[in-house]
């Protein structure tokens, strides 16, 4: 099961990416090592602030396309809308 989640960088920037493993991809993040994403080194602490269960893969970059495409204010809105839950 794919899922898409967003990470909190140290700098209040938002990080959106899709995985198999959300808490193996983090500790990739985390790691700042040749795994993590280019965005996110350098940017840590890094917090997963959004996660959400979507299905295939493609259905889950259609999902992270959909994220990145909103703005600031509407992931903040997301993310609260996704701890209420």
């Amino acid at each position: 099961m794919w899922s898409v989640y967003i990470l909190r960088c140290g700098d209040a920037s938002l990080y959106t990416g899709v995985a198999v493993d959300v808490a193996r991809r983090f500790e990739e993040h985390q790691s700042q090592g040749p795994k993590s994403a280019k965005y996110t080194r350098g940017r840590g602490p890094l917090q997963i602030v959004y996660q959400r269960e979507v299905g295939t893969r493609s259905e889950a970059c259609a999902e992270e396309y959909r994220i990145k495409q909103l703005s600031k204010a509407d992931k903040e809105a997301l993310i609260m809308e996704g701890q209420l839950k």
